[in-house]
C-alpha cells in the first residue's frame, strides 16, 4: 500500500454518526477501498493507494453532508455511496437528499434513497400513469403513498384511493370471521401501514369516514370512474389481465395512477397470466406512462433482504438460461430424430427398388 494521505476536518457529532457504532461504517469503508481511515485530533485521515483514497474521502465528505442536514447515517446509505463511488458516480446520496418528498407523523423526511427510487419519484411527477416494478423492499409502495399523500395535501387531489387484489400469499385462510370490511382488512393492512406511519392514524381516520381516503379491493373498482383522484395499485402481479384492463379503464380526469408489482412474487394459479405482465407489454410505448424498473441496488431495508434479493435473482437468471438450453436441446433432439427417420424410410424406399 503506498503512503499518500488526505486529511479533512469534521465536527465530533458528524464522526459519531458517520463512523458507526464501534466504528463499523469506517471498517466496512476500510475494507471496501483497501485504506486506513483514522481520528486524529477531530480530523479524519485517510493513507492508502491515491486512486482508492480518493474514492473514500468521496464516500466520508458525502456522508458528512448528509449528517449536517440531519440526516441519521444508516448502514443501507453507506453500502449504496460505496456502490456509487465503485462505479465512478459522484455526489449521488448528496443530490437524491435535497429531494425531500413529505414528512411522517413522527418528523422524518421521506426522500428516495437510490437513483432507481428517483427516477420513479420523477416519471410519478411528470406522468399520469407508472408502473413501479421491482422486488420487496424498493420502496415501491411507500413512496408511491408519500406522493399521494402529498398531492393530497396540496389540494391537488380531492381524495385517495388505494386497492390491491384480496389474493392469499400460497396459502388458503378459509373463512374469515366479522363483516365484509374485516374480511378484506387483512390483504389491505400493508397499506393502511404506510399511511398511518406518515399521515398519522387519527388524521387518516378522519379523511376516511369522510370518504377522502379509501382503501379497497380491487373487486371494488368495476363500474367506476375516479376523477380527480389518486390511485395507488398494489401487487399488481396478483391481477389477471381483466382485472388489469378493468381498473385501469376506471381513471378519469384531474386523476393521477400508480401501480406497483413484483412479478417474482406472484400468487396466482400456475396456469394463469399476470395482469401486469400483459399490461407492461401492451402499453409499453404508450405517451404518459412510464414504467420504472427497480432492482435489488434499490433495496432500502436491511442489507440482509439486499443480499437475499440479489441472491434470488441470480438463481433465476440462471434457472431461466438452463430452461433455455434445455429447450433448445430438446428441439435440436427432436430434429435430428426427424432427419434420422426421413433418411432410413427414404433408405428402405431404395432397398425395395
Amino acid at each position: 500500500m503506498s503512503d499518500f494521505l488526505v486529511k479533512f476536518d469534521m465536527s465530533a457529532e458528524d464522526m459519531r454518526k458517520i463512523f458507526g457504532t464501534q466504528d463499523a461504517y469506517v471498517k466496512k469503508l476500510e475494507r471496501d477501498f483497501n485504506v486506513v481511515i483514522v481520528n486524529r485530533n477531530g480530523s479524519v485521515v485517510i493513507t492508502g493507494d491515491e486512486g482508492m483514497v480518493r474514492k473514500a474521502e468521496g464516500v466520508l465528505r458525502q456522508l458528512s453532508v448528509l449528517s449536517e442536514r440531519g440526516n441519521e447515517i444508516e448502514e443501507q446509505s453507506v453500502d449504496y455511496a460505496i456502490t456509487m463511488e465503485m462505479e465512478d458516480q459522484e455526489n449521488v446520496l448528496t443530490d437524491m437528499d435535497a429531494d425531500c418528498i413529505c414528512h411522517t407523523i413522527n418528523g422524518r423526511p421521506v426522500k428516495p434513497k437510490t437513483l432507481g427510487q428517483k427516477a420513479y419519484v420523477d416519471a410519478i411527477r411528470n406522468h399520469m400513469i407508472v408502473f413501479g416494478l421491482g422486488p420487496a423492499g424498493t420502496g415501491k409502495t411507500y413512496l408511491a403513498m408519500a406522493m399521494a399523500i402529498t398531492a393530497f395535501k396540496n389540494d391537488e387531489v380531492s381524495r385517495i384511493i388505494l386497492t390491491r387484489p384480496a389474493i392469499e400469499a400460497g396459502e388458503k385462510l378459509g373463512f374469515l370471521p366479522g363483516d365484509l370490511q374485516s374480511k378484506v382488512d387483512p390483504y389491505l393492512r400493508p397499506l393502511y401501514d404506510a399511511l398511518y406511519q406518515i399521515m398519522g392514524a387519527e388524521t387518516c381516520a378522519k379523511n376516511m369516514e369522510n370518504g377522502l381516503i379509501e382503501v379497497a379491493p380491487l373487486a371494488y373498482m368495476r363500474g367506476r370512474t375516479l376523477d380527480n383522484a389518486y390511485i395507488i395499485l398494489d401487487e399488481a402481479q396478483n391481477t389477471t389481465p381483466a382485472q388489469m384492463k378493468m381498473f385501469l379503464t376506471r381513471i378519469g380526469f384531474g386523476s393521477k395512477v400508480v401501480v406497483t408489482g413484483d412479478g417474482s412474487q406472484k400468487d396466482l394459479p400456475a396456469d394463469m397470466k399476470s395482469g401486469l405482465d400483459v399490461a407492461a407489454k401492451v402499453l409499453n410505448g404508450i405517451e404518459d406512462i412510464a414504467f420504472c424498473h427497480l432492482t435489488s441496488k434499490d433495496v432500502v431495508r436491511h442489507p440482509l433482504v439486499q443480499r437475499i434479493v440479489k441472491a434470488y435473482e441470480d438463481y433465476e437468471a440462471k434457472e431461466e438460461s438452463r430452461s433455455t438450453e434445455r429447450r433448445r436441446s430438446g428441439e435440436q433432439g427432436r430434429f435430428q430424430e426427424k432427419g434420422t427417420s426421413y433418411g432410413t424410410r427414404y433408405s428402405q424406399r431404395r432397398g425395395r427398388r
